[in-house]
């Protein structure tokens, strides 16, 4: 597994309190990048006033500085385009029955 992907897989660690997928799967990590031992996050929440908004952001950079070779976590939190069901993976819509 390179890098990248190594981030992606600690990132679906994580599980938004509130539905039981992992934030990837749900759609909230836009983008990874990872450029030697720089990793660049793009993610949003499921709305601007979400309960984990001052929490979940930092969970993703904790996640992500686990991997080894990992030095350095720039994420980016954004609200454009904002999220909707659709940006739900497959396996995450068949869990949540939609």
């Amino acid at each position: 597994m390179d890098l990248r992907e190594q981030v992606i897989a600690e990132i679906r660690k994580i599980y938004d309190p509130e539905i039981p997928v992992n934030i990837y799967e749900l759609g909230l990590i836009y983008d990874v990048k990872v450029n030697e031992t720089k990793a660049k996050i793009i993610m949003t929440l499921t709305t601007p006033n979400c309960p984990v908004a001052e929490s979940l952001p930092q969970e993703v950079k904790d996640s992500a500085m686990q991997v080894e070779g990992i030095e350095e976590v720039d994420l980016d939190l954004v609200f454009e385009p904002p999220w909707e069901k659709s940006m739900m993976s497959e396996a995450a819509k068949l869990e949540l029955n939609l």
